[in-house]
């Protein structure tokens, strides 16, 4: 089930890349960052809901452990996979460590809980466990 979930998982990367560039090149010019960086976030915070509304219950039925095992994997590999690419991509480490201030008014670190939390917000919606 953890694997599967990872498929999931998955499927959410290139959403977040193309969410990002609609942002950088379409809400960023129009809005200005500041007003652009939390519809962003909150762009792809339905954009996750709706995947892992559509595909979460097709993993099974499960205790409420696994989804919350589903849940850190998710929260901790996005973390994994933002960090690794951030570095890839040159940036620094302190770049990225400064996506997850609120006070700059990023909201990456909402989307990070956010994606911890749904798998279990789901299960609770659909009535999986």
């Amino acid at each position: 089930m953890l694997l599967k979930s990872m498929l999931i998982w998955l499927s959410i990367i290139p959403l977040a890349i193309l969410n990002g560039g609609f942002r950088q090149g379409f809400l960023e010019p129009l809005l200005g960052i500041k007003i652009a960086n939390p519809i962003s976030c909150l762009i792809l915070c339905i954009l996750i809901f709706i995947v892992s509304f559509i595909f979460i219950p097709r993993l099974g039925n499960g205790t409420k452990k696994i989804y919350i095992k589903i849940g850190f994997l998710w929260l901790f590999s996005t973390i994994i996979f933002e960090t690794v690419l951030g570095l890839l991509l040159g940036n620094s480490l302190s770049e990225i460590i400064n996506a997850y201030n609120v006070a700059t008014g990023n909201l990456w670190s909402a989307v990070v809980i956010f994606i911890g939390f749904i798998p279990m917000i789901i299960t609770k919606i659909k009535r999986i466990v």
